[in-house]
């Protein structure tokens, strides 16, 4: 329960203050715990986003993939794999994911990350291959790009409404620059 406690906090600090919050005295004081507590339980900052990694991202990934099997068709599923990424943003487990990847990381954490990374690419390769993409996973990796500069834009509370950086990251998917 003190493990799960300390990943909620974790959560918290990383989605209101970024990397730079996520410190063991912050975690400390959030869970109750003292300092050197939070140390029995990860060895380093790195562990804790580590874990952050392993536990959240593959509940994310399912949501995505769930999504897009009940979808109909490659297009839909490409749609829907856009989609449900860019619903998540406001998600606390989204936000940290989002902060994690912008702050420096040790190589384990960052090759974690482009694992999991890896994991969510694939989700789409088989649609963009039924619709005749020669390169399917290069156009995955592409679309992921896409998902990403859109997921930035409403993490940054850009002028554009939410809704409407949706709409246009699905048409970029969907159309591309013939919009």
């Amino acid at each position: 329960m003190q493990r799960a406690a300390l990943l909620d906090a974790a959560r918290t600090l990383l989605s209101e203050g970024g990397t730079e919050a996520l410190t063991f005295p912050a975690l400390a004081e959030r869970t109750g715990l003292a300092r050197s507590s939070v140390y029995e339980y990860f060895r380093s900052r790195a562990a804790v986003v580590e874990e952050l990694c392993a536990v959240d991202f593959p509940v994310w990934a399912a949501e995505v993939e769930a999504a897009m099997e009940r979808a109909d068709g490659p297009e839909a599923k490409i749609e829907a794999y856009v989609r449900r990424q860019l619903a998540l943003v406001g998600d606390r487990r989204h936000r940290a994911v989002v902060a994690i990847s912008a702050g420096e990381l040790d190589p384990g954490a960052r090759e974690k990350i482009r694992a999991a990374h890896g994991g969510l690419i694939a989700m789409v390769v088989e649609a963009l291959a039924t619709l005749g993409h020669e390169q399917p996973r290069l156009s995955a990796v592409l679309l992921q790009g896409v998902v990403d500069a859109a997921v930035r834009r409403i993490e940054l509370g850009a002028a554009e409404d939410p809704e409407r950086i949706t709409e246009a990251a699905v048409a970029m998917a969907l159309r591309g620059v013939r919009g």
